[in-house]
């Protein structure tokens, strides 16, 4: 007991713990048990006690957990496999929409991603409630082209990645830190699935052109049953790939940042100069808008990944310029966009289309200028790049926010 109360009131003197520690450490980790119950919050015990029951995982333990890793992937990927030919009968059949297909493949992801984090019973419960109201909603919605209708099926996939990104962040969804990690992934899951899909449509070319040779045509079989299945098996397979720390594409996103964001910034100034030029006018021109915004959000994403992929301990350079320039050019671009919609608005009266454009680009306008102010700080030596980071970081649940909003109210205030 009197070893029990020296650890209690020593708890924030590291130097006399040591002591005590030193003196009798077979004593000392008997009573450090009965403090650290008492005092479960303690960071200082805290490390202690992993200090005191820290176990080396073995090589023989690491190879068995990579095993079971793979036989739980495999096991999704064939899941994932079979569910998305299923789904695609029902689309085939006209019962279910097109979009449905992205539920083969997300929650599967999602449940690798929670057997790694082993996330709390509170975050396993939010994903299943909003895979399957998410699902259950998207099926009850009439099969029909309206703008409202449509509008849900291009809002599901954002909502879905961001219900995705929970399962990978897990407990740590609120840290700036983890959902940094999960931009990250995105891309290296991107230039992954990429390469191995690339070498999938050459083998699947080779194998019907080697069918062709014999007089059998299997291209409509082959693609529902094998190219359907792959792909999404596939998808599986690239998360675990990416999981697992896969060094090709770690190594080459950095570099495909730094070198897209030069080419992005010059294209855009090319363009810009070319539509004063000519004259456009995005305010009549619906086409045109449209294509304003596309250009709007690819910059907006290649800035992101080009931040993301910096070192948040890095000193500015070029890249960081060309950034900021970007940043601006975007601003300017979506302003004048936000423009043309409040004009089109007000003289061709609101439409679904036309409220969601502008809800999506008050939201990039406000991501951008979010990330803006941190930026000029840190061009200016006020601050370091890692608050560029969080402002990236903390805006992404506004846009599964706005998502959700989309998806639930557009198909009833314009039913």
């Amino acid at each position: 007991m009197e070893l029990n109360n020296s650890i209690s009131e020593n708890i924030a003197n590291p130097h006399e713990l040591e002591r005590i520690y030193r003196q009798d450490p077979k004593a000392f980790k008997n009573a450090f048990l009965q403090v650290w119950e008492q005092n479960p919050d303690s960071q200082v015990l805290g490390v202690w006690y992993e200090r005191l029951h820290f176990k080396e995982t073995t090589n023989t333990e690491k190879s068995s957990n990579v095993q079971k890793d793979f036989i739980f992937m495999g096991i999704l990927a064939i899941m994932a496999g079979i569910l998305t030919r299923i789904i695609f009968h029902f689309v085939e059949q006209e019962v279910i929409a097109p979009i449905n297909l992205a539920f083969g493949i997300i929650p599967f992801i999602a449940a690798y991603f929670v057997y790694k984090n082993t996330p709390k019973q509170s975050v396993i419960y939010s994903l299943v409630a909003l895979f399957l109201i998410s699902g259950v909603y998207l099926n009850t919605l009439p099969l029909n082209d309206k703008d409202s209708i449509i509008l849900v099926y291009l809002h599901i996939p954002i909502f879905l990645w961001i219900v995705l990104g929970l399962a990978f962040t897990g407990n740590e969804y609120s840290k700036g830190s983890t959902r940094l990690a999960y931009i990250k992934f995105n891309m290296e899951y991107c230039i992954l699935y990429a390469s191995m899909a690339v070498s999938g449509m050459v083998l699947a070319a080779l194998t019907m052109q080697l069918f062709s040779f014999i007089g059998l045509d299997i291209e409509d079989f082959y693609f529902s049953n094998v190219v359907l299945f792959g792909a999404s098996a596939l998808a599986i397979v690239a998360a675990y790939l990416v999981s697992m720390n896969l060094k090709l594409a770690k190594n080459i996103t950095p570099y495909i940042a730094k070198i897209f964001s030069p080419l992005v910034l010059v294209t855009l100034l090319v363009y810009l100069i070319a539509v004063i030029w000519i004259g456009k006018n995005p305010f009549l021109d619906r086409n045109f808008l449209i294509a304003f915004n596309g250009i709007l959000l690819g910059v907006l994403i290649v800035t992101i990944f080009s931040i993301t992929e910096s070192d948040s301990d890095k000193k500015k350079n070029i890249s960081d310029y060309i950034n900021f320039v970007l940043i601006v050019l975007a601003l300017i671009i979506d302003s004048v966009a936000l423009s043309a919609i409040v004009f089109r608005l007000s003289f061709f009266g609101i439409t679904p289309n036309r409220l969601a454009v502008l809800g999506v680009n008050i939201l990039i306008w406000a991501n951008l200028i979010w990330i803006m102010f941190p930026y000029m700080r840190f061009l200016q030596n006020k601050s370091g790049s890692s608050t560029i980071q969080d402002s990236v970081t903390k805006f992404l649940p506004v846009y599964g926010l706005w998502a959700a909003f989309v998806i639930f109210t557009f198909p009833f205030i314009f039913n």
